[in-house]
């Protein structure tokens, strides 16, 4: 196989924050030895994560084995989602403004009979992902991973997001997928456009517009290539989500 030097186009914040938790991981184990350094192993992770290349042609570029690679990406993973923060951490931080509640899909490769992961909404196979996020886009928290199958607003409801937003007192700005949320989610208008009153339409386009705002959140989450198409077990998406929810807020802070 051929290599050939490359860039990763994540923050080096990202890669110094991974380092020092590797760091400090190895320290705990006692680990005297390893095949790459805290910094080599990061730098794998990031590539991992943010270009989606298969594990082999990681492995050839690093110099190392395909199992290896392998266990040193999930090992990083598995550390970064014990550091993502949690849903009532997430409220506290919103406590004092107005956030959005988005709910998304990512893609995965699966057969068309497959229909747990079948999402009607989006006619693809996926999992169900619910996002929180400021009035600007900043991404704040993301859910475990459900089926596709499994609308929005009842995906809300099994993580407990609307009854957290109810008790921290945070308005929430959610689309017609939330239907029948109760607490402090608001929903826009339900009907025709030509059957809506004037006042309706304008509180319709009012809410278009907060939503809009942050839909760059879950570019976020796309923007790392692995998570546009997954192909591995969906068991390991949570996993993949909260690592790249933890590498973002670390990047940005």
């Amino acid at each position: 196989m051929l290599v050939y030097p490359s860039g990763v186009d994540v923050s080096s914040s990202a890669l110094r924050f991974l380092s020092a938790r590797l760091r400090q991981h190895r320290r705990e184990l006692g680990t005297r030895w390893r095949r790459l350094s805290p910094g080599r192993q990061a730098l794998l992770t990031l590539a991992y994560l943010r270009n989606g290349h298969p594990y082999a042609q990681l492995a050839a570029g690093f110099g190392i084995g395909t199992t290896t690679a392998y266990r040193y990406v999930a090992e990083a993973v598995e550390l970064l989602a014990t550091l993502a923060p949690t849903l009532a951490e997430a409220a506290r931080t919103a406590s004092t403004k107005a956030f959005v509640l988005l709910g998304t899909l990512l893609p995965i490769d699966r057969i068309a009979a497959d229909r747990p992961f079948y999402s009607g909404k989006h006619k693809k196979h996926g999992m169900n992902v619910q996002v929180l996020a400021d009035p600007s886009g900043r991404l704040l928290w993301a859910s475990p991973a459900l089926p596709g199958a499994v609308h929005d607003v009842r995906a809300a409801r099994e993580h407990g997001i609307i009854a957290a937003l109810a008790k921290a007192g945070v308005t929430c700005w959610a689309d017609q997928g939330y239907r029948g949320a109760a607490g402090t989610v608001r929903v826009p208008y339900w009907g025709r456009w030509e059957k809506l009153s004037a006042g309706q339409k304008a509180v319709n386009r009012s809410h278009a517009k907060i939503r809009a705002l942050v839909e760059r959140a879950v570019a976020t989450l796309k923007s790392w290539r692995l998570l546009r198409k997954i192909r591995c077990s969906t068991n390991r998406v949570t996993g993949l989500v909260q690592a790249v929810l933890c590498l973002h807020l670390a990047s940005s802070d």
